[in-house]
């Protein structure tokens, strides 16, 4: 029995529940960010170098084999340069958006904080506490 209320205690903590809403938020902005790159960004790049499409790039290592009534029995192989273009692309639009909400959020924070103040000077010692240490003071010397 102790082993499953570990788990339910494992489970429901405030990290788990964070972590599992950071995921699926990922996975959401991920398809908006997918989105972004191949339906808004490539098309005008594209375009500007000439109508290319980036992830129709590659080389081919070895060529698909067919048999004689043309149907492929060994499919190419291929080195897809042109997806890792593509991926890099959508590497560095997530990145530099993840910068911006960080940002974002720091300067969020930083004005909802308050500024640190210095911490009060230690207030001065009172008549009595001044006499005292003085009475100690007399009396160490006198040891």
């Amino acid at each position: 029995m102790k082993f499953i209320e570990e788990f339910k205690a494992f489970a429901v903590k405030g990290n788990m529940i964070d972590m599992a809403v950071g995921i699926i938020i990922g996975g959401a902005f991920g398809k908006i960010v997918t989105s972004l790159v191949n339906d808004v960004i490539m098309p005008p790049l594209g375009v500007l170098i000439g109508g290319i499409n980036f992830s129709s790039f590659k080389i081919v290592i070895r060529e698909a084999v067919s048999d004689a009534a043309g149907i492929t029995t060994t499919p190419a192989v291929t080195l897809n340069y042109g997806q890792f273009i593509q991926n890099l692309f959508d590497f560095t639009i997530i990145a530099f958006a993840v910068f911006l909400m960080i940002k974002g959020m720091n300067r969020l924070r930083t004005k909802q904080d308050p500024q640190p103040t210095a911490p009060p000077a230690p207030p001065q010692p009172s008549a009595e506490e001044k006499l005292l240490t003085e009475i100690r003071d007399i009396l160490k010397t006198k040891s």
